[in-house]
């Protein structure tokens, strides 16, 4: 069996309980960043050259520690080691992404909508900025605010990468915080310019939302400010980026109300959208799919899927 690269992980478990994943195209980040150089506990961002390119981290998710790692490439405990990893493909296009796997919002899912999701998007000529954005713990405010300072230092080195458009992508519970990137963006910095959500949380409200995540992001007893603040169907209006939204109807672990009620938002207010509602797949695709793994949940609707994003994204290119 061949070893795979996967930076970061591999360092922290044995490689082989990812096997099937890049076997014969290892990729490799050009960079890693850490958003936090000096920890959560210093309010400082990234620096270069004597310049203050993010923010600081703002709240303290607690958490200081190594993180933890499970077999499936889930990880855990993301605190001082919040950061991206930055990939460039050899045919660029002028595109990237900024990418938040999900994990109901206590962990990431960094090999089926991470990794496997990182190397589509190369091939697709588009730049990658993946995400291992800090969980809440109770501190609400981390994943949006790690985020956004990914947004501020990617569009400090565009120039430099020939970047023209700056997008953000996010599953399920990525798919909330992405959402929550396109609705609750402070400056025309952290503002996407297009959205892609893959079976995204999107509610708050009960009987809509996916629990694990409302309860990991706001609590278990969260206030009624919070729910509606973060239903982010409330927050579209009409600066929000143009949007794809692919799901599955037979979704049994995030309602489609959610993606329903997003889509009919952003139609309200003439936001250029598309919404993709595939017959079977079930929740958590993502890119998990052969070579990757053996079999695919989404079956003989990959292709389409893939062929409905390339478009989607290929209309995103500066001509």
């Amino acid at each position: 069996m061949k070893k795979i690269l996967l930076p970061i992980l591999a360092l922290l478990m044995p490689v082989m309980m990812f096997a099937g994943v890049n076997d014969d195209k290892p990729i490799k980040q050009n960079k890693i960043v850490y958003l936090y150089p000096e920890g959560q506990g210093v309010d400082k961002g990234i620096v270069e050259d004597g310049v203050a390119i993010t923010l600081g981290p703002g709240e303290d998710n607690g958490k200081h520690g190594p993180e933890t790692v499970r077999p499936s490439g889930d990880v855990y405990d993301i605190g001082d080691s919040a950061r991206m990893e930055i990939y460039f493909p050899e045919n660029p296009n002028g595109l990237m992404i900024i990418n938040c796997p999900g994990g109901a919002y206590w962990f990431v899912s960094e090999v089926n909508e991470g990794y496997c999701t990182v190397e589509w998007l190369l091939s697709q000529g588009i730049a990658v900025c993946n995400m291992f954005y800090r969980l809440p713990y109770g501190h609400k405010t981390v994943p949006l605010t790690d985020v956004q300072n990914a947004f501020r230092y990617c569009r400090y080195h565009a120039a430099e990468w020939g970047i023209d458009k700056i997008g953000v992508m996010g599953f399920s519970a990525g798919g909330h915080l992405a959402a929550s990137a396109s609705t609750l963006y402070v400056d025309d910095i952290t503002r996407p310019d297009f959205s892609v959500l893959i079976y995204p949380v999107i509610s708050m409200e009960k009987g809509v939302t996916h629990m694990g995540s409302r309860n990991n992001l706001i609590g278990t007893n969260p206030s009624e400010e919070d729910i509606e603040w973060y239903s982010l169907h409330k927050r579209v209006n009409g600066r929000t980026p143009v949007t794809f939204i692919g799901l599955s109807g037979n979704d049994g672990g995030v309602p489609i109300q959610n993606s329903i009620d997003y889509y009919y938002a952003l139609r309200k207010y003439d936001v250029v959208s598309t919404m993709h509602i595939y017959p079977g797949g079930g929740h958590g695709w993502g890119f998990n799919h052969p070579p990757y793994r053996k079999g695919d949940g989404l079956g003989s609707y990959r292709e389409v899927f893939k062929t409905d994003l390339a478009k989607f994204l290929k209309d995103q290119i500066v001509k």
